[in-house]
């Protein structure tokens, strides 16, 4: 029974850790859905001034958190860094409850983006490791639903705050994420593998930090990962935050129909996508060190003509249409980045290295949500948004004339 247990704990991980990333994502955005239900009682957030303050240094600090969460990541143990991680985000969450005032809640979106940046680097790590061959892009997409559904249910924080109260809304899934905690102290597991003699001299403090940045920026192959991982962020930050707006404006229907739609629509074939991108990765890379690559080069080409058909499409069937093939290509381009580093980045540095991808993408989030602000005021947002896809045919250029891995999983000589 143990032996069968120890055989299908990989997935067991995978499981567990999907209820984090559904968690990680449902805090950060449930916030954004109860913004009506709390100015009565914070007067700050009238204004969309102060809510996108109050948005936006949870991103700055997400975003320069996760180099240094990914360096965290790769020295200490992943399983308490998750538990920590995960506890100290959820604390954050149900203390949001009890504030009183606008700098309250700037002080604890604050905390939230230093605590939820510790998770994912650690997170995709730790499946990475468990997950070799056959199975790590499945794993990993799988992995990424959970975020997706995260961002889904965290709209339910309005339901709860129309019903109950805010401040109850914050208490429960906080409360929810205290008690999670807590099982995952009893049935996560670190795994590491031993390093050789070459590399397992001691280094420590900044020597040790010198040498991971030094071991990642000194390749080419992490630089066109970057750009790769990059390039794509464009769109879909965009998507996520300007596609209600899109599909308000090019089909003429009211905010309360194009929101749910556009979302739904987006998610579910995401959802599609990192599931059939998972599958086809596995079963590629098993004949072909390039399959994850190739995989992953075939989503964000889904996603070039997506994005023509959203900014230039005017029809039901055509914006729609194109949502779909964006949601199914960025799924397939999403469930294969941590794989592909795992090619040309050793298990000592896999954490910090997607923290460095982490923060470019969010950084280039933040860039292209204000950009596309302005490009709606101007009337231009779905031009804007159809020109997403020259940065990503780039990517898609320089991914398969310089990736040429040499095996499938490098690890520490």
């Amino acid at each position: 029974m143990l032996k069968r247990y120890q055989s299908i704990y990989p997935w067991v991980l995978v499981g567990l850790l999907w209820v984090v990333a559904l968690l990680n994502y449902m805090d950060r955005q449930m916030l954004s859905t109860m913004k009506v239900a709390m100015m009565g009682d914070i007067h700050e957030l009238e204004t969309a001034e102060n809510f996108g303050r109050l948005m936006a240094i949870f991103l700055w600090i997400y975003g320069l958190m996760s180099p240094i969460a990914g360096l965290i990541a790769d020295r200490v143990s992943r399983k308490w860094l998750i538990v920590i991680s995960l506890g100290v985000w959820s604390g954050v969450t149900f203390t949001m409850g009890y504030a009183t005032s606008f700098d309250q809640l700037y002080v604890l979106r604050g905390l939230m983006g230093i605590s939820e940046a510790l998770y994912i680097p650690a997170g995709l790590a730790l499946i990475a490791d468990y997950h070799r061959g056959g199975t790590r892009s499945l794993a990993i997409g799988i992995h990424m639903t959970g975020l997706y559904f995260g961002q889904a249910l965290g709209g339910f924080g309005a339901t709860v705050a129309h019903e109950w109260s805010w401040q109850q809304a914050f208490h429960l899934f906080g409360l929810i994420g205290l008690i999670y905690s807590i099982i995952l102290i009893l049935l996560l597991k670190e795994q590491r593998k031993p390093v050789g003699t070459k590399t397992s001299m001691k280094i420590d403090g900044f020597a040790s930090v010198r040498h991971s940045l030094g071991m990642l920026f000194g390749t080419i192959s992490f630089w066109v990962i970057l750009f790769y991982f990059a390039a794509p962020s464009f769109p879909g930050w965009a998507a996520k935050n300007w596609m209600p707006t899109l599909f308000a404006g090019s089909l003429d229907i009211e905010m309360s129909i194009a929101g749910p739609l556009s979302t739904i629509t987006i998610a579910l074939s995401s959802f599609i996508g990192v599931i059939l991108g998972g599958i086809m990765a596995d079963r590629w890379i098993l004949g072909n060190l390039r399959g994850r690559i190739y995989t992953g080069a075939i989503g964000l080409g889904l996603t070039v003509p997506a994005l023509l058909f959203l900014g230039f499409g005017n029809g039901f069937i055509g914006i729609l249409g194109g949502a779909i093939l964006f949601g199914i290509g960025f799924g397939m381009f999403d469930t294969n980045n941590m794989p592909i580093l795992c090619q040309f980045v050793s298990n000592r540095h896999r954490a910090a290295g997607y923290g460095i991808m982490n923060m470019t993408g969010v950084f280039a989030g933040a860039f292209i949500t204000n950009l596309l602000g302005k490009s709606t005021d101007s009337g231009h947002l779905g031009r804007d948004m159809a020109l997403l896809a020259v940065p990503v045919t780039v990517a898609i250029v320089l991914q398969l004339s310089m990736l040429h891995p040499t095996v499938a999983d490098k690890q520490e000589d």
